[in-house]
């Protein structure tokens, strides 16, 4: 019997070595699905694309967790309306080591997040590089995640230590990229197209985010950074388009009071996105 027989992730295994694994596994629970969500640019909506794929997948029955990988900028708990609340810290083996017991969601999304775990979510974390890393790898396998179907990392922006580290670390199943319709940001974004590729790690496809509004009085598409269609965006990327994402101000306004969750639950705009993500991953 191999090493990988009872793994929880072996589907995505890209270990070279059968039977020995390379990557960092979670220590409390199962996984099936781990997916990272990427862009080389900040402000293009990752952690929204983060938060209505987790909103979209929980409501269609599956097990969903959100790790906020953004250590200096974490955003999520904000996202679900959780800010308020603190992740509890377990003491494992006479207080050697820490267990995390996630905040949960309304919906029962587990999330964790570095404001869930600071006194005060305005609080910094003036930190160099290693110390962040060793900071996200605990609160990926030291979490109590428990059996998951998906788990979705919010991702910092860029192709630094924490792309690089939960690239080649973790057993992603594939990348969601997040991008908006400019050529500045689509070739900003190239550069995370191109760190996969060299990494080996599969890009599942591309969100367009702020693609569009949509007029009040007509229902006319109004595209208000470029004329090219998402679909040329994505063939610059090489991706395959996973959807384009309005400019919306109810969803900013039911994020801002706490119920993203219920709006986006209620909301058919964004179930191409769910169901091109579940056909592309497989």
């Amino acid at each position: 019997m191999s090493n990988c027989d009872n793994c929880s992730i072996k589907t995505a295994c890209r270990s070279k070595d059968q039977g020995e694994c390379n990557f960092l596994l979670p220590k409390y629970g199962k996984i099936k699905h781990i997916i990272s969500v990427m862009s080389g640019k900040g402000g293009v909506g990752k952690s929204t694309v983060t938060g209505i794929l987790a909103v979209k997948l929980r409501s269609a029955g599956y097990k969903v967790g959100v790790l906020d990988g953004d250590i200096t900028g974490p955003s999520m708990p904000r996202f679900f309306g959780i800010n308020d609340e603190r992740a509890d810290i377990v003491p494992i083996d006479g207080e050697q080591q820490v267990k995390f017991l996630p905040v949960e969601t309304s919906m029962g999304i587990k999330v964790i997040s570095l404001n869930l775990l600071t006194e005060r979510e305005e609080q910094p974390v003036i930190w160099r590089g290693p110390m962040i890393v060793g900071v996200l790898k605990q609160m990926y396998s030291d979490t109590d995640w428990g059996d998951l179907d998906y788990l979705l990392v919010d991702m910092p922006p860029g192709t630094g230590d924490v792309a690089l580290t939960i690239m080649q670390e973790f057993p992603l199943q594939g990348i969601v990229i997040v991008s908006t319709p400019q050529d500045m940001v689509s070739m900003i974004v190239k550069k995370v197209v191109i760190m996969a590729e060299k990494i080996g790690v599969d890009i599942i496809g591309v969100v367009e985010n702020m693609s569009y509004i949509r007029c009040s009085s007509c229902g006319k598409k109004i595209k208000l950074f470029s004329k090219k269609s998402a679909e040329e965006q994505a063939r610059y990327l090489g991706l395959k388009l996973l959807g384009e994402m309005p400019v919306n101000s109810g969803l900013v306004e039911s994020m801002e009071s706490g119920r993203a969750e219920s709006y986006i639950k209620s909301l058919p705009d964004y179930d191409d996105l769910l169901n091109n993500f579940i056909t592309l991953l497989k």
